[in-house]
């Protein structure tokens, strides 16, 4: 019985699922989304600090409770 099952279990073959592209362009895409998000990110980085004017004379939140 052990003979049997361990036969059909490797005699059996998952059929993969077809991709709409070739590994690679997947991968190059991901890394395209990735790339278009970093540099969103990066062109957000200082926007505080580009309406110092508005904040000058201001205390921060953290300091208005003491």
């Amino acid at each position: 019985m052990l003979t049997t099952l361990a036969t059909a279990i490797l005699a059996s073959e998952e059929e993969l699922a077809p991709l709409i592209a070739p590994p690679e362009v997947i991968a190059g895409a991901a890394a395209l989304v990735f790339l278009m998000l970093g540099l969103v990110t990066f062109a957000y980085r200082d926007v505080a600090n580009r309406h110092s004017h508005k904040t000058a004379n201001k205390p921060s939140g953290h300091d208005a409770g003491h």
